[in-house]
């Protein structure tokens, strides 16, 4: 299993801990963040870490640097949905997989998912979104974190919604699990469907880059979308975060055939990406 955590310089611990507010609504969307000497003296540290820590954030794109002004908290990215005809959707029967790139398919490569957390909702701003699209109170909800590797390499990150009356044992604690979506389905004796998918892309924040052991700001393919049981009760909304460079997503409406046979493109410089 790979190593999901480890030891970061004092400048990331910060900014992480600066980015768990503004995830928690203590910085708001537009608010400004302490000044320099305000955040030295809360945090025990020198204005060279505050300034890295401020940086790393910028780079996120999670602050803004207003010269002379101050530093403000930015806007959440839009989300652009797609519409997808009722008539092609797919029972939901787990698609973490369907969100890995193609070139795992039919190689022998470990695909792995791993719990790393599941708390109840109601410590992130996200924990409200969530609640928006599952028409819940925030109170009933847990929220389960999880990591998905390829061999020994983190490529993306999942988080969970669902009832915490529907939260099965088996997903409750931190460790590997084969198949998410099915186990809550099998747990709580029903069937997902698709509701509706939605797709963007964004620039990893402190904490997903951490774990995916990218540069904060690094683009991150995000598929996030409703599960509900076949008479449209909403029951899981999830949100995924995958490497953008490694990994592209496929929306197949009709059965496309046997996969046309891979001509290999001959490379004239060995310094050239494919």
């Amino acid at each position: 299993m790979p190593n999901h955590r480890r030891t970061s310089p004092r400048y990331l611990q910060l900014a992480r801990l600066i980015q768990e507010r503004i995830d928690a609504g203590e910085f708001p969307a537009g608010s400004r963040l302490p000044s320099e000497p305000e955040m030295c003296a809360e945090f025990g540290v020198n204005r060279l870490t505050v300034r890295e820590a401020v940086a790393e954030l910028e780079r996120a794109a999670a602050i803004e640097i207003r010269r002379g002004v101050g530093t403000f908290v930015r806007p959440p990215v839009a989300r652009v949905s797609i519409a997808v005809d009722p008539r092609s959707q797919r029972f939901d029967m787990g698609s973490t997989h369907t969100s890995l790139p193609e070139s795992t398919a039919g190689q022998g490569m470990d695909v792995q998912e791993t719990i790393t957390a599941a708390l109840p909702a109601g410590t992130a701003t996200t924990d409200e979104e969530a609640a928006r699209h599952l028409g819940r109170p925030v109170a009933v909800l847990s929220r389960v974190e999880s990591v998905f590797s390829i061999g020994p390499e983190s490529w993306g990150i999942s988080t969970y919604w669902m009832p915490s009356a529907l939260l099965p044992r088996e997903l409750a604690a931190p460790g590997p699990v084969e198949n998410l979506v099915r186990t809550l389905a099998d747990s709580a004796g029903i069937t997902l469907e698709y509701d509706w998918r939605a797709f963007s892309a964004i620039g990893a924040d402190i904490g997903d880059a951490d774990v995916l052991g990218v540069p904060a700001g690094s683009p991150l393919l995000v598929r996030e979308g409703v599960s509900c049981t076949p008479d449209g009760e909403p029951v899981l909304y999830v949100r995924r975060r995958i490497q953008g460079e490694r990994a592209r997503f496929v929306l197949n409406f009709r059965d496309p055939g046997p996969p046309p046979p891979q001509t290999p493109v001959p490379r004239s410089d060995p310094d050239e990406g494919p």
